[in-house]
């Protein structure tokens, strides 16, 4: 490739990052999910003929640039920042439904899925079972993002994570099977079951055995440095290592990340990182995840649109209504016995089964004389578009109708005192610099301000009896007056090295202790 391919390939990156940025950015604006947005935006730029973009719609959609920014550049970050940030004690506390759902469902969604589209789709076995591969795993890329900006309830936030990124291996894992072994197994009977269970197993362990391995090496490594751009360097590394290194030895790369990002979040944030370093890691994976998903999402718009669906409605149909309904004999099914689990969350992580970018990219690797791959391309695009619009949307609404997304008691009636408190204070303001400028007596002026100072009194009274009567909003209120008092703190020290009145190495102690406390307050 010469030099003006590579340029020309950067320039396309940035026009990319560009209007990914600008429909994330309005999408937060009006606090819209923005990987709906994201799609639908993608999408509609497929759709119409824009001369400037065209360059980067035929580029963004071959099949293996594709393939290769949403399996090898993306996903290792995605996974390696959500189990970064996975406490392990909210695993642990969640196990039983975390593996039921990533096991139990998974499989018992595979086999379903399958068996319905050869009786009643009349699909050939592997096609049948590469495309129930596709569908029985909920992708982490759709689900977290999607959850993270309608906001649930944290354990059952930790759940479906959890299901998300155990669940996305094993799917990966029985695409490989389905596509490329399938057949040879049952050709060999009862000895080529026992060699599809060895290739499951051995897959998946040797994901475990990389992914710890390696977690557990570079947990030591920042044992011995105090460094956190040297410790992000680490962190790039060990997302991106484990996940190659699995895949290059035929292992699952997802597993090997997961359980890598794991260790190195949990044990080695333990043993070998300051608060300084914590906070640095965090922030820099946070800001990667934002720039992956939001430039993933635009892609699969725009990937969507390359697909021809016309006399394939009937297809569609069903095999989104086949989804579905494996979907949540799945999910009820292998949480049937779970106690203390609300009903209602059985039907968030029902509906909250988002496919996404990941079972588009595994469809289009598929090798081009694979029989059936133009249906598997247009059922697989079908059901992410209708799960990522119809379902994503409808999310937020479902959480409000069954409770779940209730906020901690009194917060509605906090929150309408903050927002007439803040009226009232912005109207005393305006108040006092309109009289300045229109001259208007100091009478008339005193008068008014007099009565919405009565209402702040009488609002201040009522907030005071509600902190009583629910601690938590005490907390919190407290909990935001610390963080900004330290955050002016820590511009304070700044303004005083400017200044050089203090030296670099007692700022560096004072914001490394400020920087400490912002961690603890986070915690």
């Amino acid at each position: 490739m010469n030099e003006l391919d590579l340029h020309h390939i950067f320039e396309i990156g940035l026009i990319l990052v560009m209007i990914a940025a600008g429909v994330t950015s309005i999408a937060k604006k009006f606090n819209r999910p923005y990987p709906i947005a994201l799609v639908v935006v993608g999408t509609i730029i497929g759709l119409v003929n824009i001369p400037v973009l065209e360059h980067l719609k035929d580029f963004i959609t071959e099949g293996e640039v594709f393939n290769f920014v949403i399996i090898t550049l993306f996903l290792p970050a995605l996974l390696g920042e959500a189990s970064l940030k996975l406490p392990y004690s909210h695993l642990k506390e969640n196990k039983s439904p975390i593996l039921a759902l990533a096991f139990g469902g998974t499989l018992l969604s595979f086999l379903i899925i399958g068996i319905f589209m050869i009786w009643l789709l009349d699909f050939s076995i592997p096609k049948a079972f590469v495309f129930a591969a596709l569908m029985s795993a909920t992708d982490p890329v759709s689900v977290i993002s999607i959850f993270k900006s309608v906001g649930v309830n944290k354990r059952l936030a930790t759940v479906i994570e959890g299901e998300s990124l155990f669940n996305d291996g094993l799917s990966v894992v029985l695409f490989k099977i389905s596509a490329f072994y399938l057949l040879t197994y049952l050709d060999l009977g009862a000895i080529g079951v026992g060699y599809g269970l060895w290739e499951f197993f051995k897959v998946i362990s040797l994901g475990l055995i990389i992914g710890g391995a390696l977690g557990y090496v570079f947990s030591q490594l920042t044992k011995q440095f105090d460094d956190y751009p040297l410790e992000i360097i680490f962190s790039i590394i060990l997302f991106y290592g484990s996940f190659l290194l699995a895949e290059s030895v035929h292992a699952s790369g997802v597993i090997a990340v997961v359980i890598a990002g794991l260790i190195f979040g949990n044990y080695g944030a333990k043993i070998g990182m300051s608060p300084t370093t914590k906070l640095n890691i965090n922030n820099f994976w946070e800001v990667t995840a934002l720039l992956a998903n939001s430039v993933v999402f635009l892609m699969v718009g725009l990937e969507i649109t390359r697909i021809n669906f016309s006399d394939k409605w009937g297809l569609v149909l069903l095999a989104i209504l086949i989804v579905l309904v494996a979907r949540s004999i799945a999910v009820y099914a292998s949480l049937l016995f779970m106690k203390n689990f609300p009903y209602a969350w059985k039907h968030v992580i029902n509906w909250g089964g988002l496919k996404g970018s990941l079972s588009i990219a595994l469809a289009l690797s598929l090798p081009r004389n694979f029989q059936g791959r133009e249906d598997l391309l247009i059922i697989t695009f079908s059901v992410v578009l209708f799960s990522l619009v119809f379902q994503g949307l409808s999310i937020k609404p479902l959480l409000s109708f069954l409770g779940v997304n209730k906020k901690e008691g009194g917060y509605k009636e906090y929150e309408e005192l903050i927002a007439q408190g803040y009226r009232y204070e912005i109207a005393i303001s305006e108040i006092k610099k309109i009289s300045k400028k229109l001259f208007i007596s100091e009478m008339a002026t005193k008068e008014l301000i007099a009565q919405y100072e009565q209402e702040l009194s009488s609002l201040q009274m009522k907030m005071e009896q509600l902190l009583k009567k629910y601690p938590k909003l005490k907390e919190k209120q407290q909990s935001i007056l610390q963080k900004h008092a330290l955050y002016a703190q820590y511009e304070a020290v700044e303004k005083l090295i400017k200044e050089d009145v203090i030296s670099n190495e007692v700022a560096e102690r004072e914001h490394s202790q400020i920087t400490e406390r912002l961690v603890k307050l986070e915690e």
